[in-house]
């Protein structure tokens, strides 16, 4: 079968989070695996197609994806109601190292948009909380509003920590949450540094700086895992849009050891 031909899918159900990004469900025939950090290219004929991660992984051919309305396909989506269809090439890419977690204290830190290509290594580690040891997600935005998933927050929070920051607060008297860089929370992370892990997502400046910290707090630099979704363009690496340094980041990532990716001279890391 030819990668690049898309299949059909239905959307079965639209949820807007904050302004300008939604999260579509969406269902297609038969069996579908894909593990958490990898992503499908979602689009329609004549309009074109981006890379979208995960951000919930069903089961019997259904998952989500979150999405903000920022280009030309995504804008496009933004119009598309429940029932429409849509089509998608993947599951593509390399996904979090979720075995390589089992037994460790891990580490999750996201910033804005990427809390949801993180979210199904957290619904997988809950619905296998024995198999890891102390789990941490540290989560900034710029504001209140535009917290992704709050009510799952306050869930998550029940089963394992979960701090929370923004670069301003807009209610003083409603926020009972912290203020400032999501790395002002790096030393209030407790867990064996010399064995945990931490996956990382988010733009590029905040991963640099949160790997160093974390470095600096002690954790292997090989124990660190980011997520590179960037220039991604037909997600099986012909077209060499996301070429980086020897590394494709469609077919290579987008989750990535830091140790591998740390210093490229194009990159931010």
């Amino acid at each position: 079968m030819n990668p690049l031909i898309p299949v059909g899918a239905r959307i079965t159900d639209i949820k807007t989070e904050i302004e300008e990004v939604k999260t579509y469900t969406v269902s297609v025939d038969g069996v579908f695996y894909a593990r958490p950090g990898q992503f499908n290219m979602l689009g329609y004929p004549g309009v074109g197609e981006a890379p979208i991660s995960f951000s919930s992984i069903g089961q019997n051919g259904s998952f989500r994806h979150t999405v903000k309305a920022v280009g030309r396909v995504t804008k496009f989506l933004e119009g598309l109601k429940k029932g429409d269809r849509l089509f998608l090439r993947g599951p593509y890419g390399k996904g979090w190292p979720l075995k390589k977690a089992e037994g460790r204290d891990v580490v999750l830190v996201a910033g804005g948009l990427g809390l949801a290509p993180m979210r199904p290594v957290i619904e997988t580690i809950l619905k296998e909380r024995p198999l890891f040891g102390n789990v941490t997600l540290i989560y900034g935005a710029r504001n209140e509003r535009q917290i992704l998933f709050m009510e799952e927050l306050r869930r998550w929070g029940r089963e394992i920590s979960v701090r929370l920051t923004v670069d301003e607060v807009l209610y003083p008297r409603s926020w009972k949450h912290n203020s400032g860089l999501v790395t002002d929370l790096l030393d209030k992370v407790r867990v064996a540094a010399e064995s945990a892990i931490a996956f990382v997502c988010g733009p590029e400046i905040m991963m640099r700086f949160v790997c160093r910290g974390l470095i600096m707090r002690g954790l292997v630099q090989s124990h660190l895992f980011v997520s590179m979704e960037r220039r991604m363009k037909c997600g099986i690496g012909h077209c060499g849009h996301c070429q980086h340094y020897g590394l494709f980041v469609c077919r290579d990532g987008p989750v990535f050891p830091y140790d591998e990716v740390r210093g490229l001279p194009d990159g931010l890391l």
